[in-house]
């Protein structure tokens, strides 16, 4: 079972955006950009450098440069469990 994004955020991770620009295989003077988005941990970013790694492996495209992003959008001193509840007529 995958985790929700808020479950996700709870623990630390935050959204990483990274835009990725490669060289076209037939075309080595083109560079085009792919967009990656997913919840990650910083500052060491797994999810992020295991993506690299799989692009390097097995897409032909070479990697020219890539421009990230992160943004923790929930912190663990912003959420607070609350118990009650007031009504106001």
């Amino acid at each position: 079972m995958q985790e929700t994004p808020t479950e996700l955020m709870l623990k630390g991770y935050g959204l990483t955006t990274a835009e990725l620009f490669y060289r076209m295989p037939d075309y080595r003077n083109v560079l085009n950009s792919f967009v990656w988005q997913e919840y990650d941990l910083a500052p060491d970013h797994p999810k992020l450098f295991g993506f690299i790694e799989f692009w390097q492996d097995s897409i032909e495209g070479p990697l020219h440069s890539v421009r990230f992003t992160h943004r923790k959008m929930l912190s663990s001193g912003e959420w607070r469990h609350v118990v009650g509840e007031f009504h106001y007529h």
